[in-house]
């Protein structure tokens, strides 16, 4: 079974920042990779290129600790949508206004609802909107 993956999840295995309870999501999400597959919107590389660029800019990551994790990643169960361009100006759209949340945001939720996949996010107002629509939560165990 597959799940989409938000950024949220994947930055908070590079920096393990957050509430405790977050962070063994985080880590149970992970573990999950082994046996399922995530799947991503298209610009996910970019916004986790974008948190390891500030994290470097702002001295909280070295480049080998940030290059140490691309490599991780590169590893993992993690396919790319092709498709998120062209939902981009439709339902993801509508879906950011209906719930009021960022084109970046709303993509994973436009992924999940159009895959019939779980959402596995720490973002509280992805996770607001998933219940919303109707979207299961990842639960990793």
């Amino acid at each position: 079974m597959s799940f989409v993956l938000d950024n949220s999840v994947a930055m908070c295995w590079l920096l393990a920042d957050g509430k405790p309870a977050d962070v063994a999501y985080a880590e149970a999400v992970l573990d999950a990779l082994r046996e399922r597959q995530a799947l991503v919107p298209s610009l996910w590389a970019l916004e986790a290129g974008n948190v390891i660029a500030r994290g470097e800019a702002r001295g909280l990551l070295t480049e080998a600790r940030s290059q140490a994790f691309v490599v991780l990643l590169g590893r993992l169960n993690i396919t790319t949508d092709t498709a998120t361009a062209a939902h981009a100006l439709g339902d993801t759209l509508h879906l950011a206004r209906r719930y009021k949340l960022s084109a970046y945001d709303a993509a994973y939720l436009e992924l999940a609802l159009r895959t019939g996949s779980p959402l596995a996010t720490l973002d509280a107002d992805l996770k607001k909107a998933t219940r919303a629509a109707g979207v299961q939560p990842f639960a990793p165990n």
